[in-house]
């Protein structure tokens, strides 16, 4: 654990402040859950929590059925990262930082359907020429997720459309459960 050297006072309600800069560090967004710990020693240790990062096996086995009927990249994102991801560019892209872009994507909660290649950063340093879908794991009216389908070579069809569409709709309802 490291030191901020940040002091805050609890107000009357019992809230504290976590500072601008330590929030845009660890990428806290408004809104967003964070799970409370206490340890042994008189700590209070603050996690963001991530209900899809509790399903990490399960969406990795997905995204590699996913590959398996369609043959495009796949990508199951939480709200800050890529958690699984399945095909040639599997490598690339587990465990990174989702870009600017799909962040903006998940807060909109917008389907993107892009059937002409066209420049796309799924994660901040990588950046591909393809077609892809982009859906949004909506549970309980908040947006917890991403599952992307992208090829470099052949277009994405109506059919790609409609497994990823199939596969955010059944993560959804396990997650409202």
């Amino acid at each position: 654990m490291k030191a901020t050297g940040v002091i805050r006072r609890i107000d009357e309600l019992g809230r504290i402040v976590i500072p601008k800069e330590i929030r845009k560090n660890l990428r806290i967004k408004e809104g967003e859950s964070l799970e409370i710990y206490v340890d042994n020693e008189d700590r209070i240790i603050l996690k963001k929590y991530s209900l899809m990062k509790n399903m990490e096996e399960f969406v990795v086995l997905l995204a590699d059925s996913l590959y398996s009927l369609i043959h495009k990249n796949i990508l199951i994102t939480d709200g800050d990262t890529v958690l699984a991801s399945s095909g040639p560019l599997k490598k690339e892209y587990d465990g990174k930082v989702i870009s600017e872009m799909l962040d903006r994507s998940l807060k909109m909660r917008e389907n993107v359907v892009e059937t002409h290649k066209k420049e796309i950063s799924f994660i901040e340093e990588k950046k591909e020429e393809c077609t892809y879908t982009i859906q949004s794991i909506i549970v309980g009216g908040d947006a917890y997720g991403l599952v992307i389908a992208f090829s470099n070579e052949e277009p994405i069809t109506e059919t790609d459309g409609k497994m990823i569409t199939m596969a955010t709709t059944f993560l959804s309802k396990y997650l409202e459960e």
